[in-house]
């Protein structure tokens, strides 16, 4: 009933990864029906958003991010994956994906993401 989000592990600064989040199976419909979002969070900080995509596809990114991070839909195999790319220090957190305007209920354990040399 949770989304699944994985992908994450240790990089390097400047390194790369993509992380894939799994919609819920029962009692959610295609992610292509909702606004959807990648989220994340740093240990001592609040969850924030950095990425998503709208129902029509239009993307939009938090400034720390913009440039190097890429949202992406696959409505078919009901996934939404993020592409990270020139990766920094500041970027280690758990992220998480869910709805825009979060479903509280949904919530995964996230995927940990830790940048480190």
């Amino acid at each position: 009933v949770q989304f699944v989000e994985s992908g994450g592990g240790l990089v390097q600064p400047g390194g790369s990864l993509r992380l894939s989040c799994v919609a819920p199976r029962s009692g959610f419909r295609s992610v292509g029906n909702y606004h959807m979002a990648w989220y994340r969070q740093a240990p001592g900080n609040q969850r924030e958003m950095v990425a998503r995509m709208n129902l029509g596809g239009t993307e939009f990114y938090a400034e720390p991010v913009k440039g190097r991070f890429t949202i992406s839909r696959d409505n078919a195999k009901n996934t939404v994956d993020l592409q990270m790319n020139s990766l920094k220090f500041e970027d280690t957190a758990v992220y998480f994906c869910n709805t825009y305007l979060p479903i509280e209920s949904r919530w995964g354990q996230g995927t940990r993401v830790t940048v480190s040399s």
